[in-house]
């Protein structure tokens, strides 16, 4: 590498100051670092805490996320096997598009027994949303770095790959540009840039989405990455279940269509089981349907000191605790009974985004509380909306990604009333008569 090492001190006179270069200064100083360690290094009385930085904290959540995008990629592409599988068998084939035809070109077939074939087959849909939003997001944050004359933070790292996680595998590439685009410019650059946000730039991304184009992100046919599927999931289907009913009951008989708006249909139906639901086999965004790996990740951060365990434990408990009082005020068939109050915690925790979002998302250090005792009021804040937005709204059955942006605007003001609790306590402590 000492010939690359030597390339970039050749060329670092054209970007210092007065050098004709010296407007692309964040670009070299960005491709510098992420490189290398930076040679400099802090002289005399200095207050460093421990030896992290940001380079080295985002690439700990990289990390952590590694094991849920792979299963991801491996879900998706399992998921889009066994659908087609299910429709070819039924002599029924929809037109595909591109992801398809090149994965056909490779010779696969749509075996979902074929590990290997899943893996790659699902990397089709995931890689080119990774590279649009890695490319449109990085660019905006180049220029606006070259514009106010800063460095460019590693911090984009981590939204460029949580955005995608956060999506369906069926969502067009140019929605995948608008939504990052209008998270990094709208959540982070107006407000100064990385470290001065108070909203998480992934999750205003989704919402974003979310509100604008609710067909491409939301409903029973944009999970399975296949043209004419139609397939709840396990929440959707939690969603219509019978006032008065048994809404987990409901899991038991979930109907799959392959071919909507064909002639011929292929019609399946199968169930989701709490183990199915906490190792991720179900359909969902790229990244959120395994709790388990989301269990591995949370523990990365943890061991590392980047995520807070005390927010992980405020969701968790929030969400527990909310749910365990409205299924208390549930009587299964009671007339006009809404079914989403039968849902237990334990169901809470592993369906939705919700173990995602607690241990990636909620622990976001720059939008969420810095305060010891704040942490804990912040996270069980978050845990309540969730469920709240779930039960109370069939209509919206997924609550984390508001819950958070909910969480994220009071955070400041929880913060507030934390410290400010100290200094009454400490001015009584030490008053003097």
């Amino acid at each position: 590498m000492k010939p690359l090492r030597d390339l970039l001190d050749k060329v670092h006179p054209l970007f210092v100051k007065d050098g004709p270069l010296s407007a692309a200064y964040p670009v070299y100083e960005a491709t510098d670092t992420f490189l290398y360690t930076p040679g400099e290094v802090t002289h005399g009385a200095t207050h460093v805490r421990d030896a992290i930085d940001l380079k080295r904290m985002m690439i700990t959540v990289v990390l952590a996320l590694v094991p849920v995008t792979l299963f991801g990629m491996w879900n998706v592409g399992h998921l889009a096997n066994q659908a087609m599988a299910e429709g070819l068998a039924a002599g029924v084939t929809p037109d595909q598009d591109w992801h398809h035809a090149i994965y056909t070109s490779l010779g696969f077939s749509y075996d979902p027994g074929n590990h290997i074939a899943n893996f790659i087959f699902g990397a089709i849909f995931f890689l080119p949303v990774y590279i649009v939003c890695m490319f449109v997001g990085g660019h905006i944050e180049m220029i606006f770095s070259v514009l106010r004359g800063h460095e460019i933070n590693e911090g984009f790292l981590v939204t460029g790959l949580l955005f995608p996680l956060t999506l369906p595998a069926s969502i067009p590439l140019w929605q995948v540009a608008l939504g990052i685009a209008f998270g990094v410019i709208v959540a982070k650059e107006v407000f100064g840039g990385t470290g001065r946000n108070f909203l998480n730039v992934a999750l205003t991304s989704r919402a974003f989405l979310y509100f604008a184009y609710a067909g491409q992100i939301s409903g029973d046919r944009v999970w399975t990455a296949v043209d004419g599927y139609s397939g709840a999931t396990a929440l959707g289907q939690l969603a219509l279940a019978e006032d008065g009913s048994d809404a987990i009951a409901s899991l038991g008989s979930i109907q799959h269509t392959l071919g909507v708006g064909m002639a011929e249909q292929a019609t399946w139906t199968d169930s989701i089981t709490w183990m199915d639901a906490f190792l991720g086999n179900i359909q969902g965004c790229f990244g959120e349907t395994s709790a388990l790996l989301c269990i591995v990740g949370a523990a990365i951060l943890i061991f590392a000191g980047v995520g807070s365990w005390k927010i992980m434990a405020g969701v968790v408990l929030g969400s527990v605790v909310t749910s365990a009082l409205m299924m208390g005020t549930y009587t299964s068939g009671a007339e006009g009974g809404n079914a989403m109050f039968s849902i237990g915690p334990h169901w809470h925790l592993v369906i939705g985004g919700l173990a995602f979002g607690l241990v990636f998302m909620a622990t976001d250090p720059v939008s969420a509380s810095m305060t010891d005792k704040g942490k804990w009021v912040y996270g069980f804040l978050i845990g309540f909306m969730t469920i709240l937005i779930r039960v109370v709204n069939p209509a919206y059955p997924e609550g984390i990604m508001l819950a958070i942006l909910f969480g994220n605007v009071f955070a400041p003001l929880i913060d507030w009333f934390v410290v400010q609790m100290n200094v009454r306590r400490r001015a009584a402590r030490y008053a003097t008569t």
